[in-house]
């Protein structure tokens, strides 16, 4: 059996999974100390109704919560990404309590305490003698196997691993662990509660550390092994290259010495190369730089620390995939964003070469003998899509656009494997058509990645050919006779808008909202946005006149009355749903992006345009305009898509593009000049 469908029996996308129970009204965490607060905030931030116990037999550490939730709350609202009213929601009704019996009606219990197994047991066994028979109850344990943990439990079905990372509030992934003992509908739950309240949940098997934290607590341990060379201000330094704050400066911030002394010494039951670093026990604090502090390293030295570093990550990497511990996308995803990785190991050695990647790893074999070494050839590490996830529902291929971390962006990489699986399924006569929709409940897509784009500002020839390059799926899907429909969860703005509206088919949940911002940023939507919505729905012309030249959005309602979207869902497991019903309704009756002209109303522009309060550049709604008049104009498709690049490319080329992608880059608001 392949280790995905192992893994994942029931779907990749944690949101496809049928449900046999609500949301928790109740939930209790046991242990107020280091993360626990953070977990109670998450919780109470994505839902703020719910009752929260935050338990601890200590009655400081109760206070100190109570005060770090609090301040967490005011800094969300003094910032802007709270209102007040959700605020007060999500500080009431938290009970601070050191008495177990408050938690009987809790629908999931949440242990994170001390890392001592005999003080964990103790607890389960507590909390089993009090909470109802169908209350689930999880240790945010990092390294502990389940079945140390749960074995001796009455029902330990209802148990696992649910293992967060720092910030908890903030952190996207969370480790479920599938342990023999455990229940696959509690796991299946646990995947689908995390996605429903913005996290982004991994699977990973019951083994010492699990997935991530063996990459981690090795990658701090190596970095303590190679303090006999280098400095740690140097170690870090170096491998910023690869992370976006070396170990010693992350260490610093979490505390976290005496934790890689725990974890690795229980790895140790792997073999004696993962003993812990001796220097941990006699070192609090490392003295190191902020991460991006300039720091000459000499080239000899840079290089030791590379090579090891990387040996180690490599190593542990291979190792996590030859043991079917997690996937290789669950990896080389979670390595980003719960690990701070620019990139994740896969990509690394991808990078790299394999020539070089079995340079590094012969000598690191030389050098850490013992550590595992990879068992299969550099191809098969490779062998795996990065961002989309691919389920199949009733003979349709869901794919979901997984980058949560960018609000589901679309990048060169992302519309590469959309294309790669359009085609390798569009022969296929079990694949009856296909649906694409984003992770979570926010965004369908966010928009396009700026990518090579500022790279063009200026040449012509070289936008145009940008233009087309980034419209190879929108271009294959024209062509499809197997239908491709939108679910539109969220956000569908830009490049993400571009994907949907060529789809052939839209359906939405009720949240969903539509909006082409490129005039923000002084260009227009260059893979099509200008000519295929007047094509498909004319009668939305004037709405369309406002949503390219002003960057309005639209709701869920408003893409429907135009016949934009077909169907408007209340959540997101009906929107796929209906996505997939619609896939099999329009078999064979697939309508085509119109292949003649269109008339169009006057576009209308207030002497002043503006979106929102930002004062929008006239010489650029001049070059949209024009684009939009002479691509509805045009006598056939392609030529009207031609008219749609070379608009790009014209805008490209002016002052307010240049001024707009700078301020974007910059992270300031645009002042255009005309």
């Amino acid at each position: 059996m392949d280790e995905k469908d192992r893994l994942y029996p029931s779907s990749c996308n944690p949101l496809f999974i049928k449900l046999g129970r609500p949301l928790p009204k109740e939930i209790a965490i046991i242990g107020a100390g280091t993360i626990g607060p953070d977990i109670g905030y998450y919780l109470k931030s994505a839902l703020p109704d719910i009752k929260l116990y935050l338990v601890d037999i200590v009655e400081e550490p109760l206070k100190n919560a109570e005060k770090r939730i609090a301040d967490y709350a005011k800094k969300a609202v003094d910032r802007r990404k709270m209102k007040e009213d959700k605020a007060e929601a999500v500080l009431n009704n938290i009970i601070y309590t050191m008495d177990y019996d408050q938690i009987k009606n809790c629908d999931l219990v949440i242990e994170a305490a001390t890392e001592r197994i005999p003080l964990k047991q103790d607890i389960f066994r507590r909390v089993e003698d009090i909470v109802g028979e169908d209350t689930i109850i999880t240790s945010n344990t990092s390294s502990i196997p389940a079945d140390r943990l749960f074995l001796n439990m009455k029902k330990p079905e209802r148990t696992t691993i649910t293992h967060f990372f720092a910030p908890a509030w903030r952190s996207l992934p969370v480790e479920v662990i599938t342990w023999a003992g455990g229940s696959q509908e509690v796991v299946d739950y646990l995947l689908w509660f995390f996605a429903h309240t913005g996290k982004a949940p991994i699977i990973t098997d019951n083994v010492i550390c699990f997935m991530l934290d063996r990459i981690f607590d090795n990658w701090c341990n190596e970095a303590a092994y190679l303090l006999d060379h280098a400095s740690a201000s140097q170690i870090d330094a170096v491998v910023e290259e690869f992370v976006f704050a070396g170990p010693f400066y992350v260490l610093n911030m979490a505390r976290g010495n005496p934790i890689i002394i725990e974890t690795n010494t229980l790895q140790m039951e792997e073999g004696a190369h993962y003993r812990p670093a001796p220097i941990f026990g006699s070192v609090e604090t490392w003295l190191t730089h902020r991460p991006g502090t300039r720091l000459k390293v000499p080239d000899d030295i840079r290089n030791a620390i590379r090579d090891r570093m990387l040996g180690i990550l490599f190593s542990q990497s291979v190792d996590i995939i030859d043991r079917g511990i997690g996937t290789k996308e669950d990896l080389n995803f979670g390595c980003q964003v719960a690990l701070g990785f620019r990139k994740g190991p896969f990509d690394i050695m991808k990078d790299l070469g394999e020539a070089e990647v079995s340079r590094i790893m012969g000598k690191f074999q030389e050098e850490r003998p013992g550590f595992p070494q990879a068992r299969e050839p550099f191809s098969a590490y490779q062998d795996f899509r990065r961002h989309i996830l691919v389920d199949e529902m009733d003979g349709v291929k869901v794919i979901t656009i997984r980058r949560p971390q960018a609000m589901n962006a679309i990048s060169d990489e992302i519309n590469d494997e959309i294309l790669a699986v359009l085609k390798e399924n569009v022969d296929d006569p079990s694949v009856n058509g296909f649906v694409i929709t984003g992770y979570g409940l926010s965004a369908f897509s966010a928009g396009a990645d700026i990518g090579r784009f500022p790279e063009m500002l200026g040449d012509r020839d070289a936008s145009v050919q940008y233009s087309k390059d980034c419209a190879k799926v929108q271009l294959f899907m024209d062509q499809m006779d197997k239908p491709v429909v939108a679910a539109v969860n969220g956000l569908a703005l830009g490049g993400g808008l571009e994907i949907a509206i060529r789809c052939h088919s839209i359906v939405a949940t009720r949240n969903a909202t539509f909006q082409f911002p490129e005039i923000t940023l002084g260009i227009l939507p260059g893979i099509g946005g200008c000519i295929v919505p007047y094509r498909k729905w004319p009668q939305g012309a004037g709405i369309f006149h406002e949503m390219i030249c002003l960057a309005r959005r639209i709701t869920a309602k408003e893409a429907a009355d135009i016949g934009m979207a077909t169907t408007i869902t209340d959540d997101y497991a009906e929107m796929i749903r209906e996505a997939v019903r619609e896939v099999k309704n329009i078999q064979g009756k697939i309508k085509r992006v119109p292949d003649r002209s269109v008339k169009i109303p006057e576009i209308t522009i207030p002497a002043q345009p503006v979106a929102g309060n930002l004062i929008l550049s006239k010489e650029a709604i001049s070059i949209i305009e024009k684009t939009i008049k002479d691509g509805a104009a045009a006598d056939n498709l392609a030529d009207a898509l031609e008219i749609g690049y070379k608009g790009f490319a014209e805008i490209a080329c002016t002052d307010a593009a240049k001024e707009g992608i700078s301020a974007f880059l910059e992270k300031r608001k645009p002042e255009f000049k005309s």
